[in-house]
C-alpha cells in the first residue's frame, strides 16, 4: 500500500464545545499556524451553531469546515435535524457520520449510519464514517468482525466513484475521551483490516486510494508514531482539536 496515493486528513471533532465568538477567535489563531501545511488536509467539524462563524473565519485559508452530523432526508418533519442540502448551502465540505457518541446516546445504528452517509455523499459532502469496537468487543476477540460489519453496512449502496468522498475513521470506543489510546500496532492492524474490507467490497485500487484515519485520544505526543503507520492516513481528533497549539502539532506530524 502506497500512502502517497492518499490524502492525509486531520479533522477536529469539537463535539458540544465553543460559541460562535469563540469559534471565530480560534480560527483566527489557528489559521496562520497551519498556513504552510502542504500535503495534509486540515478540517474542523464544529457544532451547527458555529458553522457560519467557522466558514467566515476560514475563508481564504487552507482549513475546511465540517459538521458533526447530517440527517438522511432532504427536508421534512424532523425537529432538530439538519439536512445535507442545508450544510452545503452553509459552506460545509465534510460531515462526521456514525460517531460512537451518536450511536451510544442517540440510538444510531449501522443502518442509520449508512443512510446518513449516502445523504452526505448525495449532497457533495465528504463523509467521515466512524467505526470501532467497544472494550467488551475487544476483550471478546471480535474487533475485526465488528469493524468489518460496520464498514460493510456503512458502504452499502455507495458506488465506487463516490468513494473518493469517503473517509473511514477507526475509533476504538474504549479509547475515546478516556485518555487510553490504542498502541500504534493495534491501530495499524485494524486500519489495515478496514482497507482489506474496502478491497473486498470494491477493489484494491479503491482501497489504496481511501483515506483511513485513527481517532481515539490521538494527541500532540502520540500523533507522530500513529501517523507513521502505513495504513493510518490521518486522525479524527477530539479534545486536542480544541487547543490550537496541540492541533497544529498533529497537523504538522501528518504533513
Amino acid at each position: 500500500m502506497d500512502k502517497a496515493k492518499r490524502n492525509a486528513v486531520i479533522a477536529g471533532n469539537w463535539k458540544m464545545n465553543m460559541t460562535p465568538a469563540e469559534t471565530e477567535a480560534f480560527m483566527k489563531e489557528l489559521a496562520p499556524k497551519v498556513a504552510d501545511v502542504k500535503s495534509a488536509k486540515v478540517v474542523l467539524c464544529v457544532p451547527f451553531v458555529d458553522i457560519a462563524a467557522a466558514v467566515a473565519a476560514t475563508k481564504g485559508t487552507n482549513i475546511g469546515i465540517g459538521a458533526e452530523n447530517v440527517h438522511m432526508e432532504e427536508k421534512g418533519a424532523y425537529t432538530g435535524e439538519i439536512s445535507g442540502k442545508m450544510l452545503t448551502a452553509c459552506g460545509v465540505q465534510y460531515v462526521i457520520v456514525g460517531h460512537s457518541e451518536r450511536r451510544q446516546y442517540f440510538g444510531e445504528t449501522d443502518g442509520t449510519v449508512n443512510a446518513r452517509a449516502k445523504a452526505a455523499l448525495a449532497n457533495g459532502l465528504t463523509a467521515i464514517i466512524c467505526v470501532g469496537e467497544t472494550l467488551t468487543e475487544r476483550e471478546q476477540g471480535v474487533t475485526f468482525e465488528t469493524v468489518s460489519r460496520q464498514t460493510k453496512i456503512a458502504l452499502l449502496g455507495v458506488e465506487k466513484e463516490q468513494m473518493k468522498n469517503v473517509i473511514i475513521a477507526y475509533e476504538p470506543v474504549w479509547a475515546i475521551g478516556t485518555g487510553r489510546t490504542a498502541t500504534a500496532e493495534q491501530a495499524e492492524e485494524v486500519c489495515a483490516a478496514i482497507r482489506g474490507v474496502i478491497a473486498s467490497v470494491y477493489d484494491t485500487e479503491t482501497a489504496e486510494a481511501t483515506t483511513i484515519q485513527y481517532g481515539g485520544s490521538m494527541n500532540a505526543k502520540n500523533a507522530a508514531e500513529l501517523l507513521a503507520q502505513k495504513d493510518i492516513d490521518g486522525g479524527l481528533i477530539g479534545g486536542a482539536s480544541l487547543k490550537p497549539d496541540d492541533f497544529t502539532v498533529i497537523v504538522k506530524a501528518a504533513d
